[in-house]
């Protein structure tokens, strides 16, 4: 992955999911059941978070995973899956208002950015039990918060640079290129599980 195209991705998918975010009703449902917009930011938030600490967090290589492979675990059904979207919504809801978790998220993302504009670009990270290089995970991060911000169902669109993103993540997975009857954002949803499909190959993420 190359770094300048990584960061750019990573950069412009939070600048463009701040926007949407900004602008919605946070209790409104979203594309992932049983979470409001107000529960899909805190959990993006929680991202957010981990990229500082993992872009502060330098280690060792080689990687073991690359931005593609690094998904292969998150089927649908993966075992904790439903533990953590109840711990998301017990901690989104503990915040008096729901713009307090905007608040929150509008501090942590421009620092999450600048960490990874700092990041050496030849340098290794650790991450949920695996390393991956700097540029790698960033993608990871974009490729996230693309994906979830087609699950804000918001007028305001995800960045292009991290949709693309998120639709070579998916070849990637998928072993070729996307069905040609179905554009980006289409795609996206139906490789993630958000839209229904007769391609038994799909969905490629839970």
């Amino acid at each position: 992955m190359d770094i300048d195209r990584a960061r750019t991705a990573f950069a412009a998918a939070y600048r463009e999911f701040t926007a949407a975010v900004s602008g919605i009703d946070l209790l409104q449902p979203t594309r992932c059941a049983g979470w409001a917009a107000v529960d899909l930011l805190f959990h993006v938030l929680c991202d957010a978070q981990r990229a500082l600490v993992t872009l502060a967090t330098p280690a060792d290589g080689p990687p073991d995973v690359d931005y593609v492979t690094y998904w292969a675990p998150f089927k649908p059904g993966v075992d904790g899956a439903d533990g953590h979207a109840w711990w998301v919504r017990r901690s989104a809801s503990a915040f008096t208002r729901p713009s307090g978790v905007v608040r929150v998220w509008q501090d942590t993302a421009p620092a999450a950015v600048r960490a990874a504009l700092a990041a050496d670009p030849a340098g290794f990270v650790a991450t949920q039990g695996h390393v991956l290089a700097v540029p790698d995970f960033l993608a990871t991060l974009a490729t996230e918060a693309a994906i979830h911000h087609l699950d804000l169902q918001a007028d305001h669109p995800p960045a292009p640079e991290a949709l693309e993103l998120a639709g070579e993540t998916l070849d990637g997975l998928l072993g070729t290129a996307r069905p040609s009857q179905l554009d980006l954002p289409t795609y996206v949803l139906t490789a993630t599980g958000r839209l229904s499909s007769d391609d038994e190959r799909f969905p490629l993420l839970g």
